[in-house]
């Protein structure tokens, strides 16, 4: 076994999904369904990390992470809407250690629990990608800038990494598709252009004025290598 997981989670469908998947990668998962259900449990054992949904029935996700951090340091893994930026902003202000929107991957809520894990116990840093004021966390599938954690779907996130890979290089549509055909893909053809354009509505400071992930007309996109 890899670890202990309490997954604080009201759904009772979306709980058994996640435990089984997290049960197959080798952690052992206990299920709080109410934010009071989560205080007592994590108060009676000991967990390697907290999965906390922020909407429960009871006391909000926001404060289980409070009481939680008041007693002890386990890392925290919030589960969020993806509209709500201020219960972000406020959940890592009391501590906890990394967000993920819903709806999410399971293999990405792995990552980020692995990436996790891994800083908590010293392990060698994880590689990071910097490129000015943004950085993209390889292991824990996140993007940030200025520190801040930017919103990105699982493919939008591997997009953005292949272009970062190939920075300064051309990297044309048909390219894109082939290197992502293993991740998850809504449609197809052009919509590449609709994720780098979810994209630069992240990363950039004036998304019509792109200038990290440029468009070279009629040869596809390049990931600019100098940026502030």
């Amino acid at each position: 076994m890899t670890g202990k997981i309490l997954l604080v989670e009201d759904d009772a469908r979306l709980a058994e999904m996640v435990s089984g998947y997290l049960g197959e990668a080798g952690y052992r998962t206990s299920v709080a369904p109410t934010g009071e259900d989560a205080v007592a449990t994590h108060a009676g054992g000991l967990f390697d990390l907290v999965v906390l949904d922020l909407m429960l029935p009871d006391i909000d996700g926001l404060e289980v992470c409070k009481r939680i951090r008041a007693r002890a340091d386990t890392p925290i893994l919030m589960l969020t809407a993806r509209g709500d930026a201020m219960d972000r902003v406020v959940g890592l202000e009391l501590g906890a250690d990394d967000y993920l929107p819903k709806p999410f991957e399971p293999r990405e809520l792995l990552a980020r629990i692995k990436a996790i894990l891994r800083r908590g116990r010293g392990a060698a840093a994880t590689e990071i990608l910097r490129f000015g004021r943004l950085e993209i966390d390889v292991d824990a599938r996140q993007a940030r800038l200025d520190d801040v954690a930017v919103d990105l779907t699982g493919y939008q996130f591997a997009l953005l990494l292949e272009l970062a890979r190939h920075a300064g290089r051309v990297l044309s549509r048909d390219i894109l598709m082939d290197r992502l055909r293993n991740e998850r893909l809504e449609a197809f053809d052009r919509s590449i252009d609709v994720h780098i354009s979810r994209i630069r509505a992240a990363i950039e400071d004036n998304p019509k004025k792109p200038r990290r992930v440029i468009t070279v007309r009629g040869a596809g996109y390049l990931f600019a290598r100098a940026q502030d």
